[in-house]
């Protein structure tokens, strides 16, 4: 198993658990859009979508696990008698807090987890699990207060069409690249990779993003046109800045200083 990379030397190990919380408040719409100011148009991860929708965001570190094609003489039920199996080892592996990225080469005829092991992620703590292959035991894994992101469902076992290789290791999901340590937000619309070291940049700039939106959205709603107002003009921005000043403070009573 190859060791974890950082393919950014010298990066802290873990994103502030702030940024993560503002991560939690915004969408993924924005977190595209955000990134796409930054020159990162391939972000939003094709394939997986949530098996119970209407959760609250899923936002963790990846952890990652790859898969290559399985082979007949390699990948028989017995393996699974190996609590070292590296699919056994992953679930057994993944930090409290992170989510288990599955690099199943956009393949659904067979699953990449079911029921249990999603359980078991559940019970360590694990933010999520995102695979652009399927699952098995659909059903119940939506029932398991974890958010799940995957791109079909299959009762057919993962030793079918995927042999488990590697952890922690760069891999591609939903043609998406995906390095240890990345950012992984989901909601309804489906899932976002963030590079690690553009979090907290790309965290703050989607929430002034996301409070903008919403001031404009008001001012459409409430009959205004596209021009001057979306986007808005300076007239309009100088409307939102007064706009926020006069909010009340979040748990406060009064408006902001």
């Amino acid at each position: 198993m190859a060791p974890s990379p950082d393919p950014v030397p010298g990066l802290p190990e873990q994103v502030p658990d702030a940024v993560l919380a503002t991560l939690r408040e915004v969408s993924t719409a924005t977190l595209t859009t955000q990134l796409m100011a930054r020159g990162l148009r391939n972000t939003f991860l094709g394939g997986p979508r949530p098996l119970r929708p209407g959760r609250p965001r899923m936002v963790g570190p990846a952890f990652t696990l790859r898969c290559i094609p399985a082979r007949e003489d390699l990948d028989v039920l017995a393996v699974f008698q190996d609590y070292d199996h590296p699919q056994r080892l992953a679930v057994e592996s993944v930090p409290s807090g992170a989510v288990l990225v599955i690099d199943s080469r956009g393949q659904t005829r067979a699953a990449s987890l079911g029921e249990i092991l999603a359980t078991r992620l559940f019970r360590r703590g694990v933010a999520g699990v995102v695979t652009d292959g399927s699952v098995r035991d659909a059903a119940g894994i939506a029932a398991v207060d974890m958010p799940t992101f995957a791109a079909g469902a299959s009762p057919t076992t993962n030793l079918v069409q995927h042999h488990a290789v590697d952890l922690q290791v760069p891999i591609g999901c939903g043609e998406v690249a995906i390095y240890p340590g990345d950012i992984m937000v989901g909601d309804d619309d489906g899932v976002v990779c963030l590079p690690r070291h553009l979090a907290a940049e790309v965290a703050a700039a989607a929430a002034e993003q996301e409070r903008l939106e919403e001031f404009v959205l008001s001012r459409v709603d409430a009959g205004a046109p596209l021009r001057g107002t979306y986007p808005p003009d300076e007239s309009t921005r100088a409307d939102y800045r007064q706009w926020v000043a006069d909010r009340p403070t979040p748990g406060g009573e009064g408006a902001r200083p």
